[in-house]
């Protein structure tokens, strides 16, 4: 699937958030987007300090 992910070689699941609704997780998309990136490191090392690959986490 063409996107981000793959034109960037993306390979590690470290971060997720679930939502209730498409709009909701959309909105969250775009203000995570306008973010520094500090804040999203100390995001995802809050939730996952060791940067561990969480895909199976999600996927059964």
């Amino acid at each position: 699937m063409p996107g981000f992910s793959r034109d960037d070689g993306c390979r590690t699941l470290v971060w997720a958030e679930w939502h209730e609704t498409r709009e909701s997780a959309f909105r969250r998309e775009r203000a995570i987007k306008e973010w520094r990136r500090s804040w999203k490191l100390r995001l995802i090392e809050e939730r996952n300090p060791t940067w561990r690959d969480m895909l199976a986490d999600y996927v059964t």
